[in-house]
């Protein structure tokens, strides 16, 4: 018998500077931040997407520049780049994946953020290789 997984509840990236962090998630991509457990004796910002979190844990000193990354799904990838370009966002394209339109930012930290707009769902079968 397998772990029934429902889905990712949330996911966690190192910040270094709180302020500069919540003008990033918050104010330019408008996520809404929430109150972290009252638990909590250590500095973390939560943002909610929907039934799903984002977690911002301060630490000293950013983590490791790697592939990791997580994303954020859009609506509008062409408006999507338009928002970032004037913003002075650098916007990396990336691999293509047949039904999706995605590219890469950075948040202040050097955090990979995959933005992706899908056109149509993901098909396991049209990815499979002979």
């Amino acid at each position: 018998m397998s772990l029934p997984i429902l889905k990712i509840d949330h996911c966690s990236v190192i910040i270094t500077d709180v302020e500069r962090s919540r003008r990033f998630y918050r104010d330019l991509l408008g996520l809404r931040e929430i109150n972290r457990p009252r638990t909590f004796d250590f500095m973390v910002l939560w943002f909610d997407l929907g039934d799903q979190h984002l977690h911002l844990l301060l630490k000293d000193k950013p983590d490791v520049i790697s592939p990791r990354h997580f994303a954020l799904r859009v609506a509008d990838a062409a408006q999507a780049r338009e928002f970032f370009r004037t913003h002075q966002i650098p916007t990396q394209e990336t691999t293509t994946i047949p039904g999706a339109d995605r590219f890469f930012i950075t948040d202040p930290d050097g955090n990979r953020i995959e933005i992706v707009q899908w056109l149509r769902p993901y098909s396991s079968d049209e990815n499979a290789r002979e």
